[in-house]
């Protein structure tokens, strides 16, 4: 399916109101093609045949009356291409955002977060123009030059033959020029999307720049960057204006042989003035569509190179779930009562990777248990909370809650039972309490406030500027990492979901905050099913049982104490904690 087809699919009232602005400028093609003639009656009788000019105020006054016509028809056709490309943009966007959440944070990870940007923002913007300028300009081309053709026919079949012949040589030129100018603009929406990556790489990275003395460096390839971003526009701009000038004197010089052979006949006899007038002023409205949809041309490769990207990010597949368990009856399975995690035979590998991330993993949490995962780095435990949270799909074995595949249940459904603290949460530019309203939207001020106590956050909360009002920045940056941490926590109290997951969540606190927080969790763990992904041991200590992961295999279960008296990978992940042998 062609790009453009794609694009019109996104939004039926789009599509509508696009299809609207090409009959409502073609109506007022017709409407001109009319004032055209009437300027040539009315130029014929008052100075060839002497009629009196009072005679002509009723055809004058039709002349001024199709010319508001005309003007009102015109900006009508305007206003519903530019609404047809808003609801196409919007649409978009919305579709863009919604299949970056299905693709999850394995997707994101994968891709630059400013090409992302740039796809999302400029590449959608980009559609603008081409669904309001180039889009109605080329519909035109091909029936405005038509209907002229029909009436210069009737008026003059010599002239038509001119038309005939000169409309299909400037197609031709224009396809011609338009193959470099389609390539130069998808390689600059391609290298803009670089510069948008690099420069967001650059602004996260400044204070690590600034430390290794780097930053010069990196400036110097950004002005590199930048310069061969220029010299590729100016390549671009420059091919428009030579396609602009090759249709601008192709088709002056069709106009102008239109003239002379139109004079030549008009002065031997062949030619009444009324028609011949009448040829001449209608001959530059044939062009005049085809040098319209030359200068919209650029907009037109620039919608596409865009539109290309956007489509490929939509067409990227979502993570499989497998089909065997994806619904009960028909329906998405309902959220059991009892939330026993059971992974069985689990199996998963990265794209691109040869080793499994987790290999026939088998682990039971039961109702109202803490399970703590340790391991060396690389060991699966990250994986083991993202197939949880379903951000990626087993590729083999199953996840069962309460007996329940977890793939029958709905994503979000079952989302909504979990509380999710990762190591280095993200916060949003807003408030403290917006912030924190993540773990629950509808929550009241009392217990936004109660959940920041519970994480030991409300004091610090209390000494900013305007308390619960204050304005963090974005990713916190008016934080602490320690402060982030315990925000991050508040959120998961305020939500206060069934099953906790916890990955490192007293990483960046001080001692004192960290027994505190420990203290605060295992409140909030009563009653509740909760993985903690422990990647500093002090964390595992105190779960009810403990799984040593290792090359995606779960090798040792059990208490802190019998682990350690077993003299396994366990003891010596411990000793290696300490910093020595126990």
């Amino acid at each position: 399916m062609s790009v453009e087809k794609r694009i019109l699919q996104q939004s039926q009232a789009g599509r509508q109101r696009l299809l609207g602005a090409v009959l409502v400028a073609t109506l007022a093609a017709v409407l001109l093609i009319v004032q055209l003639i009437l300027i040539s009656q009315v130029v014929n009788r008052v100075f060839l045949d002497g009629s009196d000019l009072a005679k002509m105020w009723p055809w004058l006054g039709l002349l001024l009356l199709l010319a508001l016509l005309r003007a009102i028809v015109i900006g009508a056709g305007d206003i519903l291409a530019q609404h047809a490309a808003s609801r196409v943009k919007s649409h978009l966007r919305q579709q863009l955002t919604n299949h970056l959440f299905l693709l999850g944070p394995l997707y994101t990870r994968a891709e630059r977060s400013g090409e992302l940007a740039n796809t999302l923002v400029t590449g959608v913007e980009a559609l603008d123009e081409y669904i309001s300028q180039y889009l109605p300009a080329r519909n035109l081309a091909g029936i405005v030059p038509a209907l002229v053709f029909v009436v210069v026919l009737a008026l003059d079949p010599w002239t038509s033959l001119v038309l005939l012949f000169a409309g299909p040589m400037l197609i031709l030129m224009l396809a011609l020029i338009g193959g470099r100018a389609k390539a130069l603009t998808e390689r600059r929406f391609a290298e803009m999307s670089w510069m948008s990556a690099f420069f967001l790489d650059m602004i996260q990275g400044l204070p690590t720049l600034k430390m290794y003395g780097r930053s010069r460096e990196q400036a110097a390839q950004i002005g590199d960057i930048s310069r061969q971003f220029g010299h590729t526009t100016m390549d671009v701009l420059r091919t428009a204006f030579q396609t602009s000038l090759v249709m601008e004197w192709a088709a002056t010089a069709a106009i102008a042989m239109v003239a002379l052979e139109v004079s030549l006949r008009l002065m031997n006899g062949m030619l009444p003035f009324d028609r011949a007038l009448a040829v001449l002023l209608l001959t530059p409205e044939f062009f005049m569509p085809l040098r319209q949809m030359a200068l919209k041309y650029h907009a037109g490769t620039a919608g596409k190179a865009a539109a290309e990207r956007i489509f490929e990010v939509l067409d990227t597949p979502e993570p499989v779930v497998q089909p065997a368990a994806l619904a009960t009856n028909g329906h998405p399975a309902a959220i059991p009562h009892r939330f026993d995690l059971g992974f069985d035979h689990v199996g998963y590998t990265y794209d691109g990777r040869q080793r499994p991330a987790l290999s026939s993993f088998l682990l039971t949490i039961p109702h109202g248990q803490t399970v703590a995962l340790v391991g060396p780095t690389g060991a699966g435990k990250t994986t083991v909370s993202s197939l949880l949270l379903r951000f990626i799909e087993p590729n083999t074995g199953r996840i069962t809650v309460g007996g329940t595949a977890l793939s029958a249940i709905d994503r979000r459904t079952w989302r909504a039972q979990v509380a999710w603290v990762p190591q280095q949460p993200h916060l949003f530019h807003g408030t403290v309490a917006e912030n924190i309203r993540f773990g629950r939207p509808d929550a009241g001020q009392a217990d936004v406030v109660a959940a920041a106590q519970a994480a030991y956050a409300h004091e610090f909360i209390q000494a900013l500027p305007q308390g619960y009002e204050t304005v963090i920045g974005e990713r916190g940056a008016r934080l602490s990492g320690g402060q982030q941490q315990r925000l991050a926590i508040a959120r998961a109290f305020l939500k206060d979901a069934p099953v906790l997951i916890l990955d490192e969540a007293t990483a960046h606190l001080d001692a004192d905050s960290e027994r505190l927080i420990r203290a605060a969790l295992a409140r909030l763990a009563q009653g509740r099913t909760v993985l903690v992904i422990a990647h500093r041991l002090q964390m595992a200590y105190q779960a009810d049982q403990i799984v040593v992961l290792d090359h995606g295999r779960a090798v040792e279960q059990g208490k802190h104490q019998e682990l350690l008296n077993r003299n396994g990978q366990y003891r010596h992940l411990v000793a290696s904690y300490q910093g020595g042998a126990l």
